[in-house]
Parts: C-alpha cells; sequence; structure tokens
C-alpha cells in the first residue's frame, strides 16, 4: 500500500544544504496500526509531510497504491491526498462558521459528490464518532476533544486508503487524548490503516508497531502485521 525506498530529503537554506532524512526504506501494509516517534529535528514530521504527499523527497520511490508519488505533479498530488489519505492534526483545522456536518462534507464538495450523498455520509462518519448529536453546532460550540472527533470524522468520510494523525492528542486533557485513541483503536479494528505521528510513549501504546527516528534515519521498527506486541490499552 504504502511502499518507501531509498527516501532522502534534503533542504536548501541559502548556500547552504541541510540533509533530514537519510535512506528511508519503510513498507506499510492494509490494516495496519503504526506510529512513528522521534525527538525534535529527527525527520518524523519531513517523513509525513512525504507520506501525506505534502512534500517531495530529494530522491528516492514513493508509491502509493501503486501509483508513482514522485512522478505526480501538483494537481495529482491533490487528487491523491484527496482519494487516498484523511488528515487529522493538532489543531483539529475546522472552519469556524461552518457546523461539523458542513466542516465533515468538505473533502466530499472537494470530490463532487452530490449534496444529498455528502449528508449522509457525513452524518455517519460523526456518528461514528459518537458526535450524531452535536452535527449542527459550530467548532466553538465544541470542546477540543470534540473538535478533534469532528476531525477524525472528515478525514474517514472519503473511506481513505489511510488516516494520517499529527499530534493528534497534542492539544487535548489526558481524558479527551484517550477517547480520541479509542476512536482510533475501533476504526482500525474495523480496517481503517491508521498512522500517527507522536512523541508520547501513552500515545504509541495504541499501536500494534512503532517506529522511531534519529537523526533522519529509522532505528527502531518493532511490530508490525506479523508481530505478537498489542497495545495496552
Amino acid at each position: 500500500m504504502i511502499s518507501l525506498k531509498h527516501i532522502f530529503k534534503t533542504y536548501k537554506q541559502g548556500v547552504l544544504e541541510v540533509p533530514v532524512l537519510h535512506d528511508i526504506n519503510l513498507q506499510i501494509e492494509e490494516g495496519e496500526f503504526v506510529s512513528i516517534m522521534g525527538p525534535s529535528g529527527s525527520g518524523k514530521s519531513t517523513l509525513m509531510n512525504i507520506i501525506g504527499c505534502l512534500d517531495r523527497p530529494t530522491s528516492g520511490e514513493y508509491l502509493l497504491n501503486d501509483v508513482n508519488v514522485l512522478k505526480s505533479d501538483g494537481a495529482q498530488l491533490a487528487l491523491l491526498r484527496n482519494k487516498y489519505i484523511g488528515f487529522v492534526f493538532q489543531q483539529f483545522h475546522l472552519l469556524p462558521r461552518l457546523t461539523a456536518l458542513a466542516n465533515v462534507e468538505l473533502p466530499l464538495v472537494y470530490g463532487g459528490v452530490p449534496k444529498k450523498d455528502r449528508r449522509e455520509r457525513a452524518f455517519e462518519a460523526l456518528t461514528k464518532v459518537g458526535l450524531a448529536e452535536r452535527v449542527t453546532h459550530l467548532p466553538n460550540q465544541l470542546s477540543g476533544g470534540q473538535k478533534q472527533r469532528v476531525a477524525i470524522a472528515r478525514s474517514i468520510v472519503n473511506n481513505p486508503t489511510f488516516v494520517l494523525a499529527d499530534e493528534p492528542t497534542g492539544a487535548l486533557d489526558s481524558k479527551s487524548g484517550e477517547q480520541v485513541m479509542e476512536i482510533f483503536t475501533a476504526l482500525n479494528q474495523e480496517g481503517t490503516t491508521i498512522i500517527v505521528v507522536t512523541h508520547e510513549d501513552e500515545v504509541a501504546a495504541y499501536t500494534s508497531r512503532r517506529i522511531v527516528l534519529k537523526d533522519g534515519q529509522i532505528i527502531e521498527d518493532k511490530g508490525g502485521k506479523s508481530s505478537e506486541f498489542i497495545g495496552q490499552h
């Protein structure tokens, strides 16, 4: 599903070249629940942006559902993101003047889905994350945990190949964070592939595979479909 081979990423700062990723090789299969960890400056955010088709590596190969991402132009990358990837961010990124339902509908609007179908699918996604009673609420009428659940509903409404979550509990209290990770766990048990970028061991404990980066290299990759490791929650 996701295949990264010999991925390098170097940023240019004036005349300086700053290497960030060094020869990353990574396969993520359908149905996995993966955490990507590492200290600040480890390259995990850069790797996330490459996996999410938000940035391009300097060299290497990235296949997403057998599509060669590096041969895609900007418009094609936008289509790949909308079709295959659901994003969840630390700061929710909800539009303040839209209801929860309308926020969840957005990916379907961009995908040209008819209005009636959009409404049904958005309501179904909100129901799945326990917010059926909050569909008409604006973001400022929701708690932080509820906002993140709206963001999760938005990420799954298109039935993406995988959900990519960047520090999804970082702006939440511990109880709300646990609720969010339990939702991800339930979605994964239903078959959704989840990739969580986090610096928190408590969050990574929910996942069945843990990838750790340091200085732009993978130094640990434990778990996977054949592993007996199971999250503690």
